[in-house]
């Protein structure tokens, strides 16, 4: 078995439905005090850039400053609506079973994401997943704009080497990032990614329905 399992979050242990949309849109005007008119891209990306690339949609100026506003009021957001996430979005098919599964093996589990660090333990918590998780070992959104970056602050935290590693992920830029980072990447095809667009990676599953398979996958 590896040293260590990264999760992402979004699509690969969750869905939240259409909820997480509304709470991007909430701090997204608190925070510019201009409603939202159209997001820019958010698969596979990170908030950092999620929220330059949308303030120039709206011509508003971005600098570091917004986005330590805006990570602030994510996270509080979040933790007022919870219950609305919970009662919405729900955990994927598998998701509880595999994390427990591979705790039960000694495994040292946590999180690689876009997420800023707040949001991302709401939405851990709402759904029973942050019991198998080191928060403390992952890395979030405030540590980076692309996959790789985040990948290594997560393996430096953990302290754990590449080699020593596996990343799970659903889209092209968390096969490519882990590629980058150099971790074994097991890709689910369970968000807007179809299986056959995931195949660089070095396992691709369906699902994580069966637990199994990917504890398989894990520690092939």
């Amino acid at each position: 078995m590896p040293d260590l399992v990264l999760w992402d979050i979004d699509h690969t242990l969750m869905a939240t439905r259409g909820v997480g949309g509304d709470l991007w849109a909430e701090a997204f005007e608190q925070v510019t005090g201009v409603p939202l008119r159209e997001q820019a891209s958010v698969t596979g990306s990170t908030e950092r850039v999620i929220l330059r690339e949308t303030a120039r949609k709206h011509g508003v100026d971005y600098d570091e400053a917004l986005f330590t506003r805006f990570a602030d009021a994510l996270g509080a957001v979040h933790v007022r609506r919870a219950a609305e996430l919970r009662e919405r979005g729900h955990a994927l098919p598998g998701a509880v079973a595999a994390l427990a599964a591979l705790a039960e093996r000694g495994v040292r589990q946590s999180v690689v994401t876009g997420n800023v660090r707040a949001a991302a333990e709401v939405k851990l918590t709402v759904f029973g997943l942050d019991a198998y998780l080191l928060i403390d070992d992952g890395a979030y959104g405030e540590d980076g704009e692309e996959r790789p970056e985040l990948l290594r602050r997560a393996l430096a935290r953990a302290g754990v080497a590449a080699s020593g590693a596996v990343f799970l992920g659903d889209t092209p830029a968390d096969v490519a990032g882990g590629r980058a980072a150099g971790v074994r990447v097991v890709a689910v095809a369970t968000g807007k990614t179809p299986a056959s667009d995931l195949k660089d990676a070095d396992v691709v599953l369906d699902s994580l329905a069966d637990t199994a398979q990917v504890i398989a996958a894990v520690q092939a």
